[in-house]
């Protein structure tokens, strides 16, 4: 078992609701010999660069989430995708410490082709920034601000879909202009959605 991260002690001192079942996560990720980090606030477990799995808890569950897990073989159908916009990551849900259990053998072998996925280097086929969803509102003003244009298509792939996914999800058509009027300084001066 590889050692466990004092800086990531905290998450687990602190977690409340699924304390066991997470303290159950960690020992089944060092059993598997990867290193423990804490990224995003969370633990995260690493071979070499490579990010294999996290951890993380929600109201209603606790998770392993695979960030390759798209690529996994699944063959007792258990990883889940979390949202529809969500196209590479998986998550392994869980709402006790007996279901962990139950799955440990599972899961370990979830993550050793976790770890052969990176080590082959293979990588999923993501859907083209191109082909997210456009709001007719933010086309226009694309049309109509060519510094706008340029200032968008300079930004990287996943600021761009950030906007795209934020500005076509809102029903109304006056919510989406709000939107995109609200962003266009952001984007002018090179920043995603969540920049600072």
């Amino acid at each position: 078992m590889n050692e466990t991260n004092p800086k990531v002690d905290f998450y687990f001192n602190k977690a409340e609701k699924w304390k066991q079942e997470v303290s159950k996560l960690r020992t089944i990720a060092l059993d598997c010999g990867l290193t423990e980090e804490l990224k995003w606030g969370c633990p995260c477990y690493s071979l070499g660069k490579n990010n294999i799995v996290l951890i993380h808890d929600f109201k209603e569950y606790c998770a392993f989430l695979f960030f390759k897990g798209v690529l996994l073989n699944d063959a007792r159908s258990i990883l889940i995708q979390q949202t529809e916009n969500v196209q590479v990551a998986r998550q392994a849900r869980f709402t006790s410490v007996q279901q962990i259990a139950e799955l440990e053998a599972t899961l370990k072998a979830y993550i050793y082709e976790a770890i052969e996925v990176e080590k082959a280097g293979l990588k999923p086929k993501l859907k083209k920034t191109t082909e997210f969803p456009m709001a007719e509102e933010f086309q226009q003003k694309l049309d109509a601000m060519p510094a706008l244009k340029t200032a968008f298509e300079a930004l990287t792939p996943g600021r761009q879909r950030g906007y795209l996914l934020y500005f076509s999800a809102a029903k109304q058509a006056k919510t989406r202009e709000e939107r995109v009027e609200k962003y266009i300084p952001k984007i002018l001066s090179g920043k995603g959605l969540e920049d600072e």
